[in-house]
């Protein structure tokens, strides 16, 4: 009987390996790779991150396996437009049966930044043709950075990181109501700005700018029971204090009025230094497979004073629920640390 049982269990590791099934998997999962993003769609997950210069597409039936996944460069901007230059913060949504990747963009000048969106029909977003739908923005055509959009109740909401007015002094988010993908309609309504001191931190003399640049962005909306959660990130992320902060709403409430949205006073997920994991932020959540699992997919750097360049590095890890009903992001996990893969439908 020993001898058999040992045969199964050989049979099986034999089999896992023979399909490449990872049981665990360590952070980072790309060496480089900022503002990641992941959607789930038809058993497969679709991940991109900014590039800079052009929009990439992962697609894996495991993040786990992120770094042998299939992947393609899926659009690059023409030269000499408003959006040539600094893509910034992908999303890939699916909307009405159609593909939509939004994105930050500008020429050269970080204040021309604004957002843009691409759309295609085609059923797996890596084939098809991507058609540039242009720019989105409300009436004032400020600057804005990490769009990202979110159903709710059938309407259709723009989220962003923006200025109040012509100037680099401080990164709001705002929201606004959409009439279709690609439009906006009707005002933006500020609903988050920089209050306390760990929303304070970024230091920008070096580049002509105020000595303190307070910063709001990377809004995420994250639904559970009958709320609604903004993860966002808050700092400059060129400083190891870049952390994520939140907002709560009623899922009943007016979310185009700002008094429905209520800040924590403190930040919900920040650097680890026993776990050498500085400036986590920019983040996105997905489901496990089998959907019984939490995740935040989010980037962070290895060493302190990093800033935001290529040394930032998507990490991915469970979440749970307080019993309140929030989040509890934990610590960000220290790099090369097993965890147990997603859960997988059975």
């Amino acid at each position: 009987m020993k001898k058999i049982t040992i045969n199964i269990l050989l049979f099986f590791l034999l089999t896992a390996a023979a399909f490449g099934q990872k049981k665990t998997f360590t952070n980072p999962l790309l060496p480089s790779g900022a503002d990641p993003w992941v959607i789930y769609q038809n058993g497969y997950y679709y991940y991109t991150n900014s590039m800079q210069n052009s929009l990439v597409i992962w697609k894996t039936k495991s993040l786990a396996d992120l770094s042998t996944a299939q992947k393609k460069t899926v659009w690059t901007p023409p030269a000499n437009t408003m959006y040539s230059k600094e893509l910034w913060a992908p999303e890939l949504h699916y909307i009405n049966k159609k593909w939509y990747l939004y994105f930050a963009a500008d020429d050269g000048d970080n204040n021309h930044h604004r957002l843009y969106v691409l759309e295609n029909s085609a059923a797996n977003p890596l084939t098809g043709e991507w058609t540039f739908k242009g720019k989105i923005g409300d009436a004032t055509d400020k600057w804005a950075i990490d769009g990202s959009v979110y159903k709710h109740k059938g309407q259709l909401y723009m989220i962003w990181a923006g200025w109040e007015g012509d100037e680099n002094g401080q990164q709001d988010i705002y929201i606004a109501k959409m009439s279709n993908p690609w439009t906006i309609s009707g005002n933006r309504v500020k609903i988050s700005s920089p209050l306390y001191d760990w929303e304070k931190y970024g230091d920008l003399h070096n580049e002509g700018n105020p000595p303190h640049v307070n910063v709001n962005e990377g809004p995420e909306i994250l639904a559970h029971g009958n709320k609604l959660f903004l993860i966002y990130s808050a700092s400059g992320c060129w400083t190891d204090f870049y952390a994520l902060g939140m907002l709560t709403a009623s899922a009943n409430s007016n979310l185009m009025d700002p008094v429905s949205w209520k800040k924590s006073p403190q930040p919900v997920f920040k650097r680890s230094e026993e776990n050498g994991v500085y400036a986590p932020g920019h983040n996105s959540f997905f489901k496990s497979p089998d959907g019984r699992e939490d995740w935040i997919i989010y980037h962070a750097n290895s060493k302190p004073g990093q800033e935001c360049g290529g040394f930032r590095s998507p990490r991915m890890q469970k979440f749970t629920w307080n019993k309140n009903g929030t989040p509890n992001f934990g610590l960000p996990v220290k790099e090369n640390t097993p965890l147990a893969i997603p859960s997988q439908a059975q």
